[in-house]
């Protein structure tokens, strides 16, 4: 860690976190997408301009700031420039439906919501429909701003940042009432500093920024992270196979994150075109967002020449628990061990002979809790600070973390656990599956299991093969009662997989391709 990033860890807010470089590298890139591109030196006077032209919009300091948007630079400054008054940031994918923005609208209660139509056409449309009215802003041109929320009413500002909220992430606006996790500066900041130390960040570096900023993932791993170490943030509105691997070939990326999915689809279009993945900038790429698989890990590695880094995290985590190191490269899937100054341990190991347990951890990564919602917060954030991830996992001798399941997905087959992740893993390894899903569905007092894949290209697959590779690898109760083929698994803009509404496809129907391979009742592992 060289002077600069020494400094940017003793920083209070994350508007302050690029200050070292744009005195230090002034002419180094910091932000770009397709249209606009912000040198180090260009960030303070922009970043200014933004905030006073929020602060004449009517946004006060703890006032609630509404970002409708898909990644671009206009976003990441009025994130930045959010900070500087003090206001709390609340991104929002632009790609959501309308009931979910006006839920968004309600909850927070926001001041003002700005939306950035002319990167995204749904931001577009979104801002028509709210009434909103088309302004040009110095240094980020045109964008809506929606009328103003009179009634809204400021939250205490905090000097202290770790207790200052600088941002809500939504996570469950798709499947019930929306749920606002407020992270601090001190929780952005700390994540920020980690992958600059973890992953060795530093000016020169470019990293590609395709996970939405909407996601914590992208918020703090990317964004912040760049940042506080000076690298180049490149971002880009949505996920394109063929873009990335032109991206990767020409652009100079030299950091890659993102979820199996991507890594999965990208590899499937090299396969499609004929083309090898060429990446000659390239030296670190990371996943994470959902589970890693064997045989993608294997797949990709082989096909980028590099190790597929992994991790593990949760928004109410800012996102980072666990991560594998550079220098101890690991040939599993393994989410490595917690990183620095975080605490793990694993609640109720002691009470099965596989010392699987829920994971629970406890740092400065740990967000303030759930807006508006103090027994929500109380039931997942114990009085002594330990986050219930409810996330299953086991600790190998050497400290790494396997994640296992989640505590909810668990599936009780017959009296017996079936973790979907070890099924999955299986039907990922078999030629022509792009990527899995497996849930439960009650049945008869009992759990079945249901598998829901993806095919290369939506070509059909041999659905007897695929029955036959199962049962030489599964035990009988872990075998699904129902496998679905889908050209596409329904995903979230991150890439992850939305389990709750293939839950709900499952309890709804079954389909006419379909493989019976579920044990008798009663019977277990063999």
């Amino acid at each position: 860690m060289d002077e600069s990033t020494r400094s940017a860890a003793s920083m209070r807010r994350i508007h302050e976190t690029w200050l070292p470089w744009a005195a230090t590298t002034p002419d180094n890139m910091a932000l770009m997408d397709d249209g606009c591109s912000v040198r180090n030196g260009e960030l303070p006077g922009m970043v200014d301009a933004v905030a006073a032209q929020l602060r004449a919009s009517g946004v006060r300091a703890g006032d609630r700031l509404l970002l409708v948007a898909e990644n671009c630079v206009a976003l990441a400054i009025c994130i930045v420039a959010a900070s500087q008054l003090d206001a709390w940031s609340a991104t929002v994918n632009a790609r959501l439906s309308e009931r979910e923005i006006d839920n968004f609208l309600s909850h927070s209660g926001a001041r003002r919501a700005l939306y950035f139509g002319g990167v995204s056409s749904h931001a577009q449309a979104h801002a028509e429909r709210r009434g909103a009215v088309l302004e040009s802003w110095p240094g980020i041109g045109e964008i809506h701003v929606g009328p103003l929320n009179c009634d809204a009413v400021p939250e205490p500002v905090e000097e202290e940042a770790a207790r200052q909220v600088a941002v809500m992430v939504y996570t469950s606006g798709t499947t019930g009432a929306p749920k606002a996790v407020m992270l601090t500066h001190a929780n952005l900041l700390f994540i920020g500093n980690n992958n600059c130390r973890m992953r060795g960040l530093r000016p020169g570096d470019i990293v590609y920024g395709v996970l939405p900023l909407s996601h914590v993932y992208g918020l703090s791993a990317l964004l912040v992270a760049s940042l506080v170490s000076g690298a180049t943030l490149r971002l880009v509105p949505r996920y394109d196979p063929g873009k990335l691997a032109t991206a990767l070939a020409t652009e100079g990326i030299t950091v890659l994150h993102g979820a199996p999915a991507m890594y999965a689809k990208l590899l499937e279009w090299s396969a499609k075109q004929g083309l090898p993945l060429v990446a000659p900038a390239l030296r670190l790429v990371q996943s994470g967002g959902a589970p890693l698989t064997m045989s993608l890990k294997q797949d990709f590695e082989r096909a980028i020449g590099l190790t597929l880094q992994n991790g593990y995290g949760m928004t109410e985590a800012a996102p980072s628990i666990c991560q594998t190191r550079l220098d101890a490269p690991r040939t599993d899937c393994s989410v490595g061990p917690a990183i620095p100054f975080v605490e793990i341990r694993l609640e109720g190991a002691e009470d099965n002979a596989e010392r699987i347990g829920e994971l629970w951890t406890r740092g400065p990564n740990v967000m303030k809790g759930y807006y508006r919602a103090p027994e929500a917060t109380a039931a997942v954030v114990t009085p002594e600070g330990w986050l219930r991830t409810g996330d299953l996992a086991r600790i190998e001798a050497d400290g790494a973390v396997f994640i296992v399941g989640r505590s909810k997905e668990m599936i009780i087959r017959s009296g017996f656990n079936v973790y979907p992740i070890e099924v999955e893993q299986v039907l990922n390894s078999f030629a022509g599956v792009v990527q899995s899903a497996v849930v439960g569905r009650a049945v008869n007092n009992n759990e079945e299991v249901v598998a829901f894949i993806e095919t290369a290209g939506g070509a059909d697959i041999d659905l007897d093969a695929l029955k036959a590779f199962l049962r030489e690898r599964l035990s009988p109760y872990k075998l699904p009662s129902e496998i679905v083929v889908m050209d596409h698994l329904p995903s979230a803009a991150t890439g992850k997989i939305l389990k709750f509404t293939l839950q709900q496809m499952a309890a709804a129907s079954r389909t006419d391709r379909v493989t019976r391979a579920a044990p008798k009742e009663g019977e277990g592992p063999q």
